[in-house]
């Protein structure tokens, strides 16, 4: 029987003899606490109920926390280590002889034919039959025009011809550029920021009232497509310096222009400063391009770096997974997987490390031997030797391991604290399960009591039942000729009824 159903107490056999008259007694005490609990009992029902509920809820807890922290612990061993390390020194040496040292020129080579035959296409699948690239830049200026274009000529307000691009933000290939260029079509005025941070609207001259939609839908076409090819053909510069003359802004020097537009920001130097970037040193789309493309080379043995050890990773743990489980069908994938643990991010870690320690030691050596001696050489030959992206990725996973190693104190943290008040839990029910022992001597005592009055009183009963059964029995005798002569056979029947029932 359950605690909620009731409690059964039971007392040892007991006998009461008079006489000749002896009466056996067993005793069980049912104690039904729907029925029977008084309010001191209840509360300590109560306290115990809360207890264990809190219990319950904090073993939850604490499984949910184990796990966290088996996650955040690292479990590399020497073949890991061994693995991260090789690979990477063969990411190193790959880095070594085959990216070697950045070159803006090989960079610049690269987006400038890229660029120029994007603009090729471009201009051919809009009808153009040429095969020059001014002509291709004219017939895409001439057939995709936006009304800000010239507006700013004759204004004096510090705006030229190589920084039009970059003050002009309806010339910003970004989310802002398109904004401002559609903008325009609805306001009739074109946006502009020049190097002194003043914001510059400027009303569309008659030039280019033809080129504003009529209605909603030719605005916004007008403002997305013809804006968007008009920005192909200035990629590579004007007809009359294709390929060579300065170009639109790239993606990022469009967003620090942009945000030097905040005011605040638009009374610092910033706006001087781009327009230093984009025009002294002619960093525009196809200079972003060509960085990106250095980049995307010294990207290359970071990433096999990369693959080498998730992929080392994987299988061991795969292979761990089978001795272990003996059966495909039970392994636990997620112990498999090289990503959101502490192990793969140690790993990723020293590979990382090792390979940006390399790289560095390979700049050293190549940058003094070039410099021969010259400080000044040494660094420039330095700096165009390390891999940056490289640099980054061990900054990423250092940051990472940092990161989870810290989660995991602070979980390590609660937990302890959760271990603490499992601990001060376990005393109170300690002490209610005291409290209530208590209550039931009490109350044991108390049944006890009565059930031995009751066992009197019910022997007693039962021995004057008993004597007169006897009298009446030996009475039997003295009616006996009386029941023959008024009651034939009567004495027979009930010997029949005692025997057989």
């Amino acid at each position: 029987m359950s605690m909620k159903e009731g409690k059964v107490i039971k007392f040892p056999e007991m006998k009461i003899v008079d006489n000749d008259f002896e009466v056996d007694f067993g005793v069980e005490v049912i104690r039904n606490k729907a029925d029977y609990i008084d309010s001191k009992e209840r509360g300590i029902q109560d306290g115990i109920d809360e207890v264990n509920g809190i219990l319950s809820s904090n073993n939850k807890r604490l499984e949910e926390l184990n796990k966290e922290i088996d996650g955040l612990t690292n479990h590399s061993d020497g073949i890991d280590y061994m693995v991260a390390v090789g690979s990477g020194i063969l990411a190193g040496i790959i880095d070594s002889l085959w990216v070697g040292e950045f070159k803006m020129e090989r960079g610049k080579a690269w987006s400038n034919k890229t660029v120029n035959d994007f603009v090729m296409k471009v201009a051919k699948m809009n009808g153009f039959e040429g095969e020059r690239l001014d002509d291709a830049i004219r017939f895409l200026e001439n057939k995709f025009h936006i009304p800000s274009d010239n507006i700013w000529k004759g204004k004096d307000i510090g705006i030229s011809a190589r920084s039009h691009h970059l003050d002009d933000l309806a010339h910003h290939p970004t989310p802002i550029g398109l904004f401002f260029s559609i903008l325009t079509q609805f306001t009739k005025k074109g946006y502009f920021q020049n190097s002194e941070g003043q914001f510059l609207p400027i009303t569309i001259d008659e030039n280019g009232e033809g080129l504003i939609g009529q209605n909603i839908p030719s605005k916004i076409f007008a403002g997305t497509v013809n804006w968007f090819f008009h920005l192909v053909s200035d990629i590579s510069g004007s007809y009359k310096t294709a390929g060579a003359g300065m170009g639109i802004p790239g993606p990022i020097v469009s967003l620090l222009k942009e945000l030097s537009m905040i005011p605040g920001l638009n009374k610092t130097e910033l706006p001087k400063k781009m327009k230093e970037i984009f025009v002294r040193e002619k960093f525009d789309l196809r200079s972003e391009l060509a960085v990106g493309y250095e980049l995307s080379r010294q990207a290359m043995p970071v990433i096999l770096n990369e693959v080498i050890v998730r992929a080392f990773y994987f299988i061991r743990r795969l292979v761990m997974e089978i001795k272990e489980k003996q059966s495909f069908k039970k392994i636990d994938w997620k112990r498999t997987l090289p990503w959101k643990n502490r192990t793969i991010v140690r790993m990723l870690t020293i590979s990382t490390g090792t390979f940006t320690l390399i790289d560095l030691g390979d700049a050293a050596i190549r940058g003094g031997i070039k410099s021969g001696g010259n400080p000044a050489m040494f660094a420039k030959e330095f700096i165009l030797r390390v891999n940056f992206v490289g640099v980054g990725r061990f900054a990423i996973a250092v940051t990472t391991d940092a990161t989870m190693g810290m989660k995991r104190d602070k979980i390590r943290n609660e937990r302890m604290s959760i271990f603490s008040e499992q601990l001060h839990l376990m005393n109170a029910k300690v002490y209610y399960l005291q409290a209530d022992a208590w209550v039931a001597a009490k109350t044991a005592e108390k049944t006890i009591n009565e059930a031995v009055k009751m066992m009197e009183e019910t022997t007693k009963i039962s021995i004057e039942a008993w004597k007169a059964n006897r009298q009446s029995m030996d009475s039997i005798g003295k009616y006996k000729l009386g029941i023959e002569n008024h009651n034939a056979g009567l004495i027979e029947d009930i010997n029949d009824i005692l025997k057989w029932g």
